[in-house]
């Protein structure tokens, strides 16, 4: 299922970036296409717009000739191309041929994508995740810096998913926490077609569609309407475990989109200074509903404090696409920079109310709440920098201790909360039930459901690091101390 997902998808996006060749080209079947060298090269030079050196015949040496001109003009850009050799590729070899196809879209589209957002995540983002989403997941995440660096491969990937993750979290309660099981809703999809054009989705209307019908829609409407093409079918992402790297490839096409959008500059100050002032009047708001509710029952102040928040998201999406302008530091206007300290100081002022309240909140329900807190921060901790791997294991380890420590309160607090009797002595509520599915769905959502792939394949990384810093080890080793078995003997007693 993932290879047929994946020959799919990446088909389509070789077919979208081929149109743009003179002449256009199209594949018909990836693995049978590839063999001549001539699909790869065409490929490349669009990415590139450079023009690579080619056979122009079609017999067994010509195509290795271009298949060979195509490895080294990636190899010349500091690809790794791990177990990828010309034989496999003449021979249409799936697991090699789909693995040098993502090499390539990772490369020269996400990777050069995310480089664009460094810039954008070097300071705290106009992010009202935590507004919106109880958990701080979402909130320390659009505080926290997202470099992009040549070090991990992983380090674009979650410039990409930082980036989903802002657009998302405008919209309410709509979570992304990776790119497999977070789409399946399509509304993920959904959230960031309203974020980039805001009016061509009813979200409230597709929380209470199926799977399937919000991802035709999200599709249909990106195709029509963006012009992005349809690299995915619904079957493809409404699945226990959809494929990361095909959702990913759709997901950037937004992102590029994003990028491409037209800005009046003039326009854009007009709705700097509209925006200013709905925050201004927000703040005002906010102040006076926290004097007005000082006294109430905790269940009041709850329920005013979500009224405000569903007024707040209404309100802001027709400034959706200024408050969430990609643009750095350096490219913003004074207005623009007023602008993103007064959202800022908004934001924290709703996050401070939501905190408080959180930890008012009735007993077992509090202990529960700094639980959901204290995995959630942890879920959302950068792994440590491979590196330096000898400095980044212990880190790791001491990762995986306190998370299994914490996994281990696990079945106690769901039990706990399932059996939580909502009411006073007066058989009044004592919560808001919106706040008790809350944290169930996090409870479930966000935590049930961590997939251990992602430390698992960054344990991979990490072994494979330290390996192969032993073996260059070795070899220095081997020149310093004497011959190989003396080396391995002083290693083996140290």
């Amino acid at each position: 299922q993932r290879e047929f997902t994946q020959k799919k998808t990446f088909t389509s996006w070789i077919n979208s970036i081929l149109a743009k060749h003179t002449p256009p080209y199209v594949v018909s079947d990836l693995y049978t296409d590839i063999q001549q060298g001539h699909l790869l090269l065409d490929l490349l030079e669009v990415l590139s717009g450079q023009h690579l050196p080619r056979e122009k015949g079609f017999n067994t040496f010509q195509c290795r000739s271009n298949i060979e001109n195509a490895l080294t003009f990636l190899k010349s850009r500091s690809l790794k191309l791990i177990n990828i050799h010309v034989a496999d590729i003449i021979e249409g070899k799936p697991s090699i041929v789909l693995g040098l196809i993502w090499t390539i879209i990772f490369h020269f589209h996400i990777e050069e994508l995310a480089r664009t957002l460094a810039c954008t995540y070097s300071h705290t983002s106009p992010d009202c995740s935590s507004a919106v989403d109880s958990s701080p997941k979402a909130s320390r995440s659009a505080k926290k810096s997202a470099k992009v660096k040549e070090r991990w491969k992983m380090s674009a990937t979650k410039a990409l998913l930082l980036w989903a993750k802002e657009q998302c979290s405008l919209h309410g309660s709509v979570s992304v926490t990776d790119f497999k099981s977070s789409w399946r809703s399509g509304l993920a999809f959904l959230a960031i077609i309203q974020t980039l054009r805001p009016g061509l989705v009813d979200l409230e209307k597709a929380k209470a569609r199926s799977n399937k019908e919000n991802l035709k829609e999200a599709f249909r409407i990106a195709e029509l309407e963006l012009n992005i093409p349809r690299l995915l079918e619904p079957e493809d992402v409404d699945i226990v475990n959809p494929d990361e790297k095909s959702i990913m490839t759709y997901v950037a096409q937004f992102l590029q989109y994003s990028k491409n959008l037209p800005e009046s500059e003039e326009d854009m100050q007009e709705k700097v200074r509209e925006a200013m002032d709905w925050l201004a009047a927000q703040e005002k708001k906010l102040a006076k509903l926290l004097v007005e509710t000082e006294n109430e029952t905790y269940y009041q102040k709850y329920k005013e404090m979500m009224s405000f928040m569903e007024t707040f998201n209404q309100e802001k999406i027709p400034f959706l696409p200024v408050l969430s302008s990609q643009r750095g530091e350096a490219e913003l206007s004074e207005g623009q920079q007023q602008m993103r300290e007064e959202w800022d100081k908004v934001i924290s002022q709703m996050n401070e109310w939501k905190a408080k309240l959180d930890q008012m909140l009735p007993s077992p329900l509090d202990s529960i709440e700094a639980w959901l807190q204290e995995v959630e921060c942890l879920q959302a901790e950068d792994l440590p920098d491979l590196q330096d791997p000898f400095k980044a294991m212990p880190v790791f380890r001491e990762m995986i201790v306190i998370f299994k420590g914490l996994m281990d309160c696990f079945d106690s607090h769901l039990d706990t909360l399932q059996s939580f009797k909502n009411e006073d002595e007066k058989n009044m509520p004592l919560v808001l039930p919106e706040k008790l599915e809350e944290m169930k769905r996090r409870l479930f959502s966000n935590i049930r459901s961590t997939n251990p792939s992602t430390f698992l394949e960054y344990h991979y990384g990490l072994c494979s690091a330290i390996a192969n810093d032993v073996k260059l080890k070795l070899n220095i080793w081997d020149v310093k101390y004497g011959a190989k078995e003396s080396v391995e003997s002083l290693l083996e007693n140290w």
